[in-house]
């Protein structure tokens, strides 16, 4: 018959897979450039515009895509935001305001990286949203791709049921908003800098499980604390994947002579490169901290270590003397002192326990202990 350890292991040990995480471990590394994913249909989608002028502001919701189509003859600014990505869908937008086939391609990708590309007279940006998932202290992302032509912006969101923009409609309400006053390009600004902005809040909200840790390696060292060091740092993983290319986007848009891009709005761009950049900053502070708290981890497991080596060579130490006398009184020979003694025991017992007085009085002036 043949032994299988491993089928009564997991009885006494934990299970390290769930511990660790290695299924987020794949998730993280699974992204592979040279194998092109096939994206599945949305089961529903949902079309909302926004048609504006400095005067007033049509709200359309839950438009029909026939509806979004007619859009393009508003002399209105219009604003076309899609939940839910079908093939069809973005090819017909695609055709009918002038998005190049390959932009719809980066449209309809998955785990794309970050990207801005200028093709016929449009502006495409690729970027990536974040959310951070209280339940399983996970940072997550979705992909939204943004088209800015003339006098339009059409956005691509693949979840329904989380919207960044909903703030940004409401201002869009209110008839002193600044974004009524100005072009296309200023609602782009706005819907990148939203963006950019929430990466801050996903930060924060990982940095008190940074702060919770950190106070929990200091009370309490264990393989689960271990875990969370290795599972903090893979959320920086997906961060520094995130936000690090979100620079470049930014800096395209800076660079770009664009007739889109009016001059008097760049340098609320460079207010959003600004923020960018300060997020890389706090990214690449979480790493230090957390490779600090793995150090911590370390030092407090070697702290623990050399408490208990310090112990058990102190309880050596006060044991060797005793350990002598009995080996000498316990040797065959004849002729050995208090031998023969009716109170020889006694004495030797009292012996051993005044060196071992002597001995701790000692240690305890030396403060070894």
């Amino acid at each position: 018959m043949k032994v299988q350890p491993e089928k009564y292991l997991k009885y006494l040990l934990p299970n390290l897979s769930e511990l660790f995480g290695t299924q987020r471990t794949r998730e993280i590394l699974s992204v592979n450039p040279t194998v092109v994913p096939k994206r599945e249909e949305a089961q529903q989608v949902v079309i909302t515009a926004c048609c504006y002028t400095k005067d007033a502001i049509e709200e359309h919701k839950n438009i029909s895509l026939e509806q979004a189509l007619d859009l393009r003859n508003s002399n209105k600014i219009v604003w076309i935001n899609v939940d839910g990505l079908r093939k069809a869908d973005v090819e017909k937008l695609g055709e009918r305001y002038g998005i190049n086939p390959l932009l719809q391609e980066d449209i309809l990708s998955i785990d794309q990286r970050a990207k801005m590309d200028e093709i016929d007279s449009i502006l495409f940006c690729l970027i990536n949203t974040l959310y951070f998932n209280e339940q399983k202290k996970a940072v997550e992302h979705e992909q939204i791709s943004m088209v800015l032509g003339k006098r339009m912006v059409i956005t691509f969101q693949e979840d329904l049921s989380r919207d960044p923009f909903n703030a940004l409609r409401e201002r869009l309400k209110l008839p002193a908003s600044k974004t009524r006053t100005r072009d296309a390009d200023y609602l782009y600004y706005t819907l990148l800098d939203t963006i950019v902005d929430n990466y801050f809040i996903v930060m924060e909200k990982l940095g008190k499980e940074i702060e919770g840790l950190e106070a929990e390696i200091i009370k309490n060292t264990s393989k689960r604390t271990l875990a969370y060091i290795n599972a903090i740092r893979k959320e920086l993983i997906v961060l520094k994947r995130m936000i690090y290319p979100v620079r470049e986007v930014i800096s395209g848009l800076l660079k770009s002579e664009s007739e889109l891009l009016e001059e008097s709005n760049e340098r609320y761009y460079k207010d959003v490169l600004d923020h960018i950049v300060q997020a890389i900053d706090l990214v690449d502070n979480y790493k230090d901290v957390a490779m600090s708290m793995q150090d911590l981890y370390l030092n407090n497991v070697n702290l623990k270590l050399n408490e208990v080596m310090k112990v058990m060579a102190v309880v050596t130490c006060l044991l060797a003397p005793a350990t002598i006398i009995t080996g000498i009184f316990g040797m065959n020979f004849k002729a050995i002192p208090l031998l023969e003694n009716n109170n020889g025991f006694w004495i030797a017992i009292g012996f051993m326990i005044l060196i071992l007085i002597w001995m701790l009085s000692i240690f305890r002036r030396k403060r070894w202990f």
